[in-house]
């Protein structure tokens, strides 16, 4: 089974946009035999993702810090739970566990991830699609600065191009199949 990882925030955010994309995100995967694999809270966006994958009868697989399950933020409905020591095997985890990664909205703990997950990719450590879903516009911004990276000559167009930008769940699940 191909999974993909999914980065994003661990509270709802502010518009009611960003819940709705998470659970038709995870419903869409679940409907194309796509598990999930996320950080395993049942919090925020990330709960809102795992659990429409789970409802649609889908795999999901949370990797999370014991420090985090110490809080009382772990999901406990999960197909499978890998607790781990710290972010950064958390991290780890999920690259090697995942054919692909999509950021849906979040904080800096999402741009870490994806970032980490695209840089990879640019230095060829893995050839796997690497998407920001941008939901309502929430990475506007983002975008044109990394257009303006691009055009200052920091960022190569090939590697611009490693990050793939959807507008919709259903262009995040199209970019994504590999």
């Amino acid at each position: 089974m191909k999974r993909i990882c999914v980065f994003c925030g661990s509270t709802k955010g502010d518009r009611d946009a960003y819940p709705e994309a998470a659970t038709a995100f995870g419903s869409l995967l679940a409907a194309h035999g796509l598990g999930l694999v996320y950080g395993g809270a049942s919090i925020g966006l990330m709960g809102a993702v795992a659990d429409a994958v789970l409802q649609a009868a889908g795999d999901v697989t949370g990797v999370i810090p014991q420090s985090l399950v110490d809080k009382e933020i772990a999901h406990s409905g999960l197909t499978q739970t890998h607790i781990v020591d710290t972010m950064h095997e958390r991290k780890a985890l999920m690259a090697k566990l995942s054919d692909g990664f999509v950021a849906l909205p979040g904080g800096i703990g999402t741009l870490e991830e994806l970032f980490e997950m695209w840089t990879w990719a640019q230095l060829d450590l893995h050839d796997k699609p690497c998407v920001l879903l941008n939901v309502a516009g929430y990475y506007d911004e983002l975008i044109c600065f990394l257009d303006k990276m691009t055009d200052s000559g920091y960022l190569k167009e090939a590697s611009r191009s490693q990050l793939q930008v959807a507008c919709s769940p259903e262009e995040a699940i199209r970019a994504c199949k590999v």
